[in-house]
């Protein structure tokens, strides 16, 4: 029971550390409304120094920039979408953690439903040709009587 009681705390503790910003009590905005949006907005941009972080989570000193840049365009009265806007304008759309369905991003957001679409597909294909085929040619009437003679010898005189 110890056991099972230090694995959940090291469990806990664990998770408890990778839900940790990487936000310094310095950039939080006072007002609160603000400080949603700004983490919110924060946690859709990638950080261009780890990847795969956004820039929430990161301790980059851009990701930091990123971050007091979205605040200072949050109090300057900048909507959501125009501070979004003007990030992937200077970064690119790899900036974004999520990216926008547009034609140049058709194949990444479409392929994953098409590989889905064509391996049913397949096995659909697959299931019907192999339906359709035995697997294995039944008994001849002479194979099936030698069957039950095993068998029925098998019953009388099991071996040991």
């Amino acid at each position: 029971m110890r056991a099972l009681r230090i694995a959940l705390a090291v469990l806990f503790t664990l998770c408890a550390a990778t839900m940790v910003h990487a936000v310094q009590p310095d950039e939080i905005l006072p007002d609160p409304k603000l400080e949603a949006r700004a983490r919110a907005l924060s946690a859709e941009l990638r950080c261009l120094v780890c990847q795969n972080q956004s820039i929430d989570d990161s301790d980059a000193p851009l990701a930091r920039d990123l971050r007091l840049m979205i605040r200072e365009r949050l109090a300057a009265g900048d909507s959501d979408a125009a501070i979004i806007d003007y990030v992937v304008s200077r970064y690119g759309e790899f900036v974004l953690l999520r990216p926008r369905f547009e034609p140049a991003t058709w194949a990444l957001w479409l392929t994953p439903f098409a590989v889905l679409l064509v391996g049913t597909a397949y096995l659909a294909w697959r299931r019907r040709r192999m339906g359709s085929a035995p697997l294995e040619p039944p008994l001849s009437a002479q194979e099936q009587a030698e069957l039950a003679a095993a068998l029925r010898k098998e019953a009388k005189d099991p071996a040991p």
